[in-house]
C-alpha cells in the first residue's frame, strides 16, 4: 500500500466531532500517514496543536483570511508568542492557513491584507514557510511575496493559470491538488495536475471540505433532501490515483514523489514524521 501525506486537513472541524479519532485511524488505514492540520484562528490553535501531538502528525499556526472580520490586530502580538513559545516544537511545520480570498462577497479587503502582511513578517521572523489560502489572489500574493520573501511553503487548493504555478514555484513554493481535480468539468485543473513538474505537486484533502465528485451532491439533491458527502483524510488515495491517471504514471510513485515535495515544502517534516 502507498503511504501518503495530506498536507491540509482541518481535522478539528465540526464536522468531524463525533468521531474524529476513528477519521484519523480510517485513513491511516487507508495509506494515509501523515497529516498537516491548519488553524484558521487564534480560538483553534490550542486545538490543532494537541490534535496534532495526538495522532503524531502536523500543525500550523495563523489566522484564515474568512476569519479576519472577528480577528482582532493583538491576535498577531498572540501569534508571535505562540510561535515563540512553540519554536522548538517539532510538530509545527508552518505559519498557516493564511492568505487572502477575493472570492467571498463582503470582506475586507484592505483588512486582510493587513492580517496576510503581518503574518508573513512572522514567518519570515521565525524561519518558517506559510501554508496559503489562495482564491481568486493570486497576484496579490505573489506581489507580497516578492517584496517580502519567506521559506517558501504550499499555495493551498491552487487553481491559477500557468504563469501563477510558474511565479509560485519560482519563490519556492509548491501547490496543492485535492479534491477538485477529479471532476471531469475542471479541465484546466486537470491540464495542471498532469502537467507541472512533479516536484512542484503536494496531495490535500482540504477535508472536510472540497468533496471529491464521487461525494458531491447538487443544490437540487440536498433540496431533496441528500446530504452533501463528507471529505475526509481517507479520501486522499483515491484523490490521488485521479491525478497519476493524468500524469499516466504509478500511484506509489506519485506517493513518494508528493511525499518528498511535502517534506521539503513544510520545514522537511522531521524524522519523526516518517511514512516509511
Amino acid at each position: 500500500m502507498s503511504c501518503w501525506i495530506d498536507t491540509h486537513c482541518h481535522l478539528d472541524a465540526a464536522e468531524f466531532e463525533a468521531d474524529r479519532d476513528g477519521v484519523r485511524a480510517a485513513a491511516r488505514a487507508a495509506g494515509v500517514a501523515h497529516l498537516v492540520v491548519p488553524a484558521v484562528e487564534r480560538a483553534n490553535w490550542s486545538q490543532v496543536m494537541a490534535l496534532a501531538h495526538r495522532h503524531g502528525d502536523s500543525y500550523a499556526l495563523g489566522i484564515h483570511p474568512l476569519y479576519t472580520p472577528r480577528a482582532r490586530e493583538q491576535d498577531i502580538a498572540a501569534l508571535r508568542e505562540m510561535l515563540k513559545e512553540r519554536r522548538d516544537d517539532p510538530h509545527l511545520v508552518a505559519v498557516g492557513e493564511i492568505g487572502l480570498d477575493f472570492f467571498v462577497p463582503g470582506l475586507d479587503a484592505g483588512r486582510q491584507a493587513w492580517f496576510y502582511e503581518q503574518q508573513i513578517r512572522l514567518a519570515r521572523e521565525f524561519d518558517l514557510p506559510v501554508i496559503l489560502h489562495v482564491r481568486k489572489s493570486s497576484d496579490h500574493l505573489l506581489k507580497t511575496l516578492r517584496a517580502l520573501k519567506v521559506k517558501g511553503g504550499i499555495a493551498h487548493a491552487f487553481n491559477g493559470s500557468v504563469q501563477q504555478a510558474q511565479a509560485f514555484i519560482a519563490l519556492g513554493f509548491r501547490l496543492g491538488f485535492g479534491g477538485a481535480v477529479t471532476y471531469d468539468r475542471a479541465l484546466r485543473l486537470r491540464e495542471l495536475a498532469a502537467s507541472l513538474p512533479l516536484q512542484a505537486l503536494v496531495m490535500e484533502t482540504d477535508a472536510p471540505d472540497i468533496p471529491p465528485h464521487w461525494l458531491y451532491t447538487t443544490a437540487e439533491q440536498r433540496a431533496q433532501g441528500r446530504l452533501q458527502g463528507r471529505n475526509s483524510p481517507g479520501e486522499l488515495p483515491r484523490i490521488a490515483q485521479a491525478i497519476a491517471d493524468l500524469r499516466g504514471m504509478d500511484a506509489a510513485q506519485l506517493a513518494a514523489a508528493t511525499s518528498d515535495n511535502a517534506r521539503q515544502a513544510l520545514r522537511g517534516l522531521p524524522a519523526w514524521a516518517s511514512i516509511g
